[in-house]
Order: structure tokens, then sequence, then C-alpha cells
């Protein structure tokens, strides 16, 4: 389905535009266990979590959240079965493949942020390729982390900082969040307003650890695979409940 054949789906009216969240991330938990309840392999909810990603795409689009960043693999997932992980690096260089003219008509902005050094050549060159392509593009900004951790993240960070210093071009008293944030993977991407999790885990698993500082957090027992719009009605209807004070009181 492409953006011209796609019409955009007006805003609830039990949402406020004012008070949408800015940017949405997701972990997108519970593909494996959604296969298993129906006797399917694991490979098969990978599947369905794309479709999923596809349409909550679509609707932040739709409903004005300005950017999305979907966790779709960690530094951990590398201790999955082999075959698994082989099944993902091709699944992602598929759908990049695939799906890089329909970003282009919809106007997506994709990026991708993590450790890509140490992923399969042939998916580095589809990412550089869907990178270069839709840096231009102006509608959703669209980040996905793949061989990511936040934990790495900041390590990286702040080896970066420390060879500056032994360097010699930059004092230690020069150095602050703002200045920080420039070695981040995300630099550039303000940070998430909600992250929302699937599969009713509680945690937030290594995922954005400096950028959640703020973050309302929604966690719903619904696993990936069927999370629909109605879901994220549901999560927004919650975050638009809350009063966000950032330490402060109002």
């Amino acid at each position: 389905m492409t953006a011209k054949h796609f019409a955009l789906q007006a805003l609830p009216t039990d949402l406020v535009q004012e008070r949408m969240p800015r940017h949405v991330a997701v972990i997108m938990d519970g593909n494996g266990r959604w296969a298993k309840q129906r006797g399917l392999p694991r490979i098969m909810g990978h599947r369905r979590g794309v479709d999923v990603l596809k349409r909550l795409l679509r609707c932040c689009r739709d409903w004005g959240v300005e950017a999305l960043t979907a966790y779709a693999f960690s530094t951990e997932n590398w201790g999955r079965p082999t075959e698994e992980v082989e099944f993902l690096m091709a699944l992602f260089e598929r759908v990049l493949r695939q799906e890089l003219r329909e970003m282009m008509e919809e106007d997506v902005q994709i990026r991708f942020v993590g450790n890509l050094e140490m992923l399969p050549r042939s998916l580095q060159a589809e990412i550089d390729r869907a990178v270069s392509e839709t840096k231009n593009n102006r509608g959703i900004h669209f980040t996905v982390a793949t061989n990511y951790g936040g934990r790495q993240e900041i390590v990286q960070a702040c080896q970066a900082i420390a060879a500056q210093v032994q360097a010699g071009t930059l004092q230690p008293d020069q150095i602050d969040e703002a200045m920080f944030e420039q070695h981040l993977y995300t630099h550039g991407i303000c940070d998430p307003d909600l992250l929302i999790r699937t599969s009713g885990e509680m945690r937030i698993s290594n995922f954005l650890l400096w950028q959640m500082a703020y973050a309302e957090i929604y966690v719903t027992n619904t696993l990936w695979p069927d999370f629909d719009r109605e879901e994220f009605h549901q999560a927004l209807i919650s975050y638009q409940q809350r009063e966000r004070r950032f330490g402060k009181v109002l």
C-alpha cells in the first residue's frame, strides 16, 4: 500500500493535538511468545512484528507525532539462536530494500543508531542507501535502534570525550550535558516523550538510558504482533492524562 492509496486518519476526538508527544519510542517485545502461542516458528512473530511497526509509523504520521524510535535489535540479542539472528539480519535487509520507495512516497526520514559496524556488510549497504536517499525527507523521523545498547552508547561517548581531553583539545570543565549529548548515537534527535513497551515486562532493557530521563512510560500486556491503532490510542490517552513536571512543582 503506497502513500497515494493510504488516506490519513484523523486524530481521535478524545485526544488533544497540542498535548501529543513529539517523540514516541517503542520496545517491541513478544514476537516469539506470540508465535509460540500459535504453534508457529519464532520467525513468524518477527514477520508479523514488521507489519505492526509499519502500521504504527503511519499512525504516528496521521496523528501528528514527529518522531518514532523502534528498538529493533539490542547488543544482547546476539545471544539468541544463530538461525534466529541470521533470519533477523536478512529480514532487516529485505524490508529496507522493499520499503525504500514507500518511505520516499510517504516522506519518511529514516536513521539508524547503534554499533552498525558489527552488522553484515550487505545490511550496512542497505542502511547507508536508505539513510542517504531519505535524508532530505521532511515527514516523520523514523529511528531504528539496531545492535544498540544504552550502556555501550554512554561508554563510547565517554571514550570519545576522554580522547579529546587527552589530546588537549577539551578541558574537563567544558563538559556539560549538551556537549555529552553530541557524542551519543542519537545526537540531533529530541528525547522521547513517551516510551511504550509491549508484553507486560516492567523494564527498559538497556534502551536509551540517557534519553529516557523524563520519558513517560506505558506498559501493556499485549504482545507486539497484536499491538494496533487502538492500543496506541490507549497509550496516548494515558500519556495525556499525566502531568509532566520534569522535577518541578506546577
